[in-house]
């Protein structure tokens, strides 16, 4: 079982993860969420957690000690990787998530209003990660994003172990292009090759739509990437075919 530590004044907010793959997975016991309030370890009877920033400037910045407090209430189970989700952050990327989903024990801190005071940062935050260079109200957001992305990759979690592993960046790739029922609809039909039942072909050409749509939507992935020959060959044949017809 994955337990993963929250620390947050919003713990409502994860009431979102009750449903779909979060739900089943917390059901079936592969994950634990445990919530800690930094408003319970404070010393004042209004609960609070946040100051005016030394040197002046608009904002409010959460304290050390309830915070602290509450990090180490949940480090008393065990050892953990403590992670504060903020802009200033790394990246977040899947294989990222895919280090962090072997992991056994996770805190997650959701800082608020301006930041947090560097020093707690110092003294208890192992790393920093973010979504993306934008910013959000919270951490709550960023922490639901990776326990969900987290528990896509946990044994058992979705049903089907294989269903993460064609998924978009599990290889590097974006994911090939899904088709269901009806065969046709609205004049477009489902491409040949998926209907022949001829399971090499089927790959080859789900290959070649992932390498296709990853140059096309996401080129800096490719330029991470070394080509064997066969996907070299496969990328050749996709551009031929959606680009250069196009241009005729």
């Amino acid at each position: 079982m994955l337990n993963i530590d929250i620390i947050t004044i919003f713990h409502e907010m994860f009431d979102a993860l009750k449903y779909g793959i979060t739900g089943r997975a917390l059901k079936n016991h592969l994950l634990a969420l445990n919530y800690f309030n930094p408003r319970d370890y404070t010393e004042n009877k209004y609960g609070k957690i946040d100051d005016h920033s030394y040197g002046g400037g608009p904002g409010m910045v959460m304290m050390v000690e309830p915070l602290r407090q509450a990090i180490l209430d949940a480090k008393q189970k065990g050892p953990a990787k403590t992670i504060l989700l903020t802009p200033q952050g790394r990246l977040l990327t899947q294989e990222k998530i895919k280090s962090l989903s072997q992991e056994k024990h996770l805190i997650l801190i959701c800082g608020r209003y301006e930041g947090i005071d560097q020093r707690l940062i110092d003294l208890e935050v192992d790393e920093e990660l973010s979504l993306g260079d934008y910013v959000l109200s919270g951490g709550e957001i960023a922490a639901m994003s990776i326990i969900d992305a987290i528990t896509r990759l946990i044994p058992g979690a979705l049903g089907d172990d294989t269903s993460s592993e064609s998924e978009s960046f599990s290889d590097g790739l974006l994911e090939y292009p899904q088709y269901t029922r009806p065969e046709i609809i609205h004049g477009k039909s489902v491409p040949k090759t998926l209907l022949s039942g001829n399971h090499e072909e089927i790959r080859l050409w789900r290959l070649k739509q992932s390498l296709g749509k990853t140059y096309l939507k996401r080129p800096d992935l490719l330029k991470k990437r070394e080509l064997t020959t066969l996907e070299s060959m496969l990328l050749s044949e996709f551009l031929a075919e959606n680009i250069e017809n196009k241009n005729e």
